[in-house]
């Protein structure tokens, strides 16, 4: 199976300038390959032209210019494969009448990856085995410092760097064998997510919401208005772009922080856990606008500040990281994960199985209007989806 490590690397002001230098040409390259590709199509003879050509370019490219001479020819390749990638989604998109968003150029901030394919080609993990602090090897850049948190277990197959800010990262992806699964606790459990808390299970336990990205929002609105104040193209206004992207890092960070330590205590527990199957771009999706028939070009009210403050909740609490963090989880310690159909968990009683939209009277109580059933309506939704979980299960099973 394959896995993947981020680990932060130290290089030296030198080694920093040359990385920025090696990100500079690269984007350098992407930027001119999708020019040739508009220029062709827009050309009276709608030429095509593919990877496979612009990579036959290469060698040439190289001897022209020795700036792009000095890097990793196969990383080259693979910033000409990342274009053709976003070609080949642009296309999908098209034919699936979604929208388009053909590919654009890059600029230099935002183009912050170079990708290595193999292990030896341009560059070397652990490139200085005798000397105790690891090391990477980038053509080009020379032996930098990892901060290596961690042992990398497996084969390693690709490396990229990555920039964020201020900071480098090294992303190893290894070839390693499936891990031994965890002893069997002979436990399930229903999760329900929501948004006064973080989840709830059929136990009647509850992780409470952290709301990361609400705690942080006094500081990013004061880092707004002062960027606000900067004037364009000054050193002020850099700056004050830097502390927002800081910010937003951190929010990150704890989000993932979070996802990750609640996840692998619920791995840890229990052998099957179902969760419902959310579809979360659906659910944060802006209200249609509401004409008015009686005033032209006017609109009715919508709903849409109400919406806005359920689709800042939503994301800020981040079921869709969590979710896809706890299914990875869950296939390397050996426990099944399964997705249920949300429809009416929290509504129906799992006492007499009555479903109606008077049973959950306010947003934590649940109140049964035909048994008499109370308890709180997050935990009922979790009770249910373990139920639609395990009748899945045995469905599956046969």
């Amino acid at each position: 199976m394959m896995r993947a490590y981020k680990f932060l690397i130290r290089p030296t002001v030198g080694q920093e300038q040359q990385l920025a230098a090696m990100l500079r040409d690269h984007c350098g390259l992407y930027n001119a390959a999708l020019q040739e590709r508009r220029d062709a199509f827009r050309h009276v003879s709608r030429t095509t032209v593919r990877y496979g050509d612009q990579s036959g370019q290469l060698k040439e490219i190289r001897a022209f210019d020795p700036d792009q001479a000095r890097w990793s020819f196969s990383s080259q390749q693979a910033t000409l494969r990342r274009l053709d990638k976003a070609f080949a989604a642009f296309f999908r998109r098209v034919r699936a009448g979604e929208k388009p968003g053909y590919p654009r150029f890059r600029s230099s901030r935002r183009f912050d990856t170079v990708e290595f394919p193999k292990d030896g080609d341009g560059c070397r993990w652990n490139s200085t085995p005798h000397d105790p602090v690891t090391r990477v090897r980038l053509q080009g850049v020379g032996h930098v410092r990892v901060h290596q948190h961690r042992p990398v277990v497996g084969r390693v197959k690709t490396i990229s760097v990555k920039r964020e800010g201020r900071r480098w990262y090294v992303i190893l992806t290894t070839d390693q064998a499936r891990p031994e699964p965890l002893p069997p606790t002979g436990s399930a459990v229903g999760i329900d997510l929501g948004i006064a808390n973080f989840l709830a299970d059929s136990n009647g336990g509850f992780v409470p919401n952290p709301r990361h990205g609400a705690k942080a929002t006094a500081k990013l609105e004061a880092a707004q208005q002062a960027l606000t104040r900067c004037k364009r193209g000054s050193k002020r206004r850099r700056e004050a772009v830097e502390t927002i992207a800081r910010l937003h890092r951190k929010v990150r960070r704890q989000r993932l922080d979070h996802a990750h330590k609640t996840a692998l205590s619920l791995v840890r527990e229990h052998d099957f856990i179902a969760h419902e199957d959310l579809r979360i771009r659906t659910m944060v999706k802006a209200p249609a606008p509401r004409p008015d028939p009686d005033r032209p070009g006017g609109f009715l009210p919508n709903g849409a500040g109400a919406k806005a403050g359920l689709n800042r909740s939503i994301s800020d609490a981040g079921w869709g990281v969590f979710l896809t963090i706890l299914t990875a989880k869950a296939e390397c310690a050996g426990r099944e994960v399964m997705a249920v159909d949300p429809r009416n968990t929290s509504r129906r009683c799992p006492a007499c199985g009555h479903t109606a939209k008077e049973n959950r009277p306010t947003q934590d109580t649940f109140h049964c209007v035909a048994c008499g059933h109370r308890a709180h309506a997050d935990t009922v939704g979790a009770v249910n989806v373990l139920r639609a979980g395990l009748a899945r299960r045995d469905t599956r099973k046969g």
